[in-house]
């Protein structure tokens, strides 16, 4: 087999992001080349519509293979089609007896997928996904080969974790159809073969929580008992309570992130994100001890990681007597005090960092406690008015 050869050109590494931007558009067809996979490349036509595309070569005859759009086939699909289809051009010719179809086993193929999948991911959510297949899937499909999971197996589960495990099996069914979706374009399992299609989670009441003004003094008040013995993490729920922000963002805050009037986050939950600082959001930061050479504004002891926040948030909100508060409550109440203040939906969402007007609508019906509060005021007032009881 002659190799594949790839003409000098544009090289970018081929993802989701790169392939939905717009390219420049030429009067002939052009082609970017990934810089990882050779012969993987994104076709762009002088239409400016985009494909992708795989070339390889074989006996002398070059052939390009069109893998469909980037709206329509993700990208690292695309890529392990491009893959696959390399690899059976490169054994072609090959004794047949020589070739041995195996099937791994879901705990041999999960080390595939990582490699293949979790460099799209955020830090955390490659952290949050490997915890849930170590803990939460490993025991149960590990020594299954990828090929023969059935959507039975995948019932069964679901059945197991009725009442007990609801809440892990609502996170762990994404990551499980992931893992199958991607099975299929390595033709480890027959296209459409996914077991968890289909498969509803389970319903759970929602969970937001605002704080009421009594529960608010009781909070300020436990605050400035423990300032003393834990003036950091108080700090850090200060400036949830007057930010709105999410914990990571706070607790693992950098220095070089700090531009008042505001923090300028170089990555967050939605990508890049500024929080807005109020006066009172500024003070403390002002008040906060740098440690030289530590880039954290709240280190823990060592000042090589953030400070932790879960053991001493567990034990803080039980002296507050809202054992069940969250740190996330916290967020939901800056919301909700917003709403009580008449500040518009969009506004509300702007200062969270929603990137989309839905995100933020699930306040709306608090909104509309506020406008039928002062309808009833205004009715009250004009009936005072013209004598009638209001």
């Amino acid at each position: 087999m002659v190799p594949n050869r790839q003409k000098p050109g544009r090289r970018a590494f081929l993802d989701g992001n790169y392939a939905r931007r717009k390219h420049p558009v030429r009067a002939r067809e052009y082609t970017i080349w990934d810089t990882e996979l050779v012969g993987f490349g994104l076709r762009v036509r002088p239409s400016g519509s985009c494909f992708w595309t795989v070339r390889i070569r074989h006996r002398g005859k070059q052939r390009r293979v069109t893998l469909g759009r980037p709206e329509d086939v993700e990208a690292v699909l695309a890529r392990a089609q491009a893959r696959r289809l390399l690899a059976e051009v490169a054994l072609d010719g090959l004794p047949k007896r020589t070739v041995v179809k195996a099937t791994p086993s879901m705990n041999d193929y999960v080390d595939i997928y990582w490699t293949d999948i979790a460099r799209y991911w955020k830090p955390s959510t490659a952290k949050r996904n490997a915890a849930a297949w170590r803990r939460d899937l490993a025991p149960v499909f590990g020594q299954a080969l990828v090929a023969d999971v059935s959507k039975a197996d995948v019932i069964r589960w679901r059945d197991d974790c009725a009442g007990t495990a609801e809440a892990m099996y609502n996170r762990a069914i994404p990551v499980l159809a992931s893992l199958f979706k991607y099975a299929e374009a390595l033709h480890l399992r027959r296209k459409g073969s996914n077991p968890c299609r289909g498969m509803p989670r389970y319903k759970r009441e929602a969970k937001e929580r605002y704080l009421t003004p009594l529960e608010y003094r009781r909070l300020g008040a436990a605050l400035r008992a423990a300032e003393a013995r834990s003036p950091a993490h108080v700090a850090i729920i200060r400036l949830l309570l007057y930010s709105g922000a999410r914990i990571a963002e706070i607790r693992d805050l950098q220095w070089e992130w700090v531009r008042p009037p505001h923090l300028a986050l170089p990555d967050s939950k939605t990508g890049p994100k500024t929080i807005w600082l109020n006066s009172q959001a500024l003070t403390i930061l002002t008040d906060v001890p740098r440690r030289k050479d530590c880039p954290f504004v709240f280190p823990d002891k060592s000042g090589a990681a953030p400070l932790s926040m879960q053991f001493w948030w567990e034990t803080f909100r039980r002296t507050c007597s809202m054992p069940d508060l969250r740190i996330h409550d916290l967020r939901h109440s800056f919301a909700s005090t917003a709403i009580m203040d008449n500040v518009p939906l969009a506004t509300i969402g702007k200062l969270l960092g929603h990137l989309l007007p839905e995100t933020t609508g699930k306040y709306a019906h608090l909104s509309d406690d506020v406008i039928a509060d002062a309808a009833q005021r205004i009715s009250g007032t004009l009936a005072n008015a013209i004598g009638l009881r209001a």
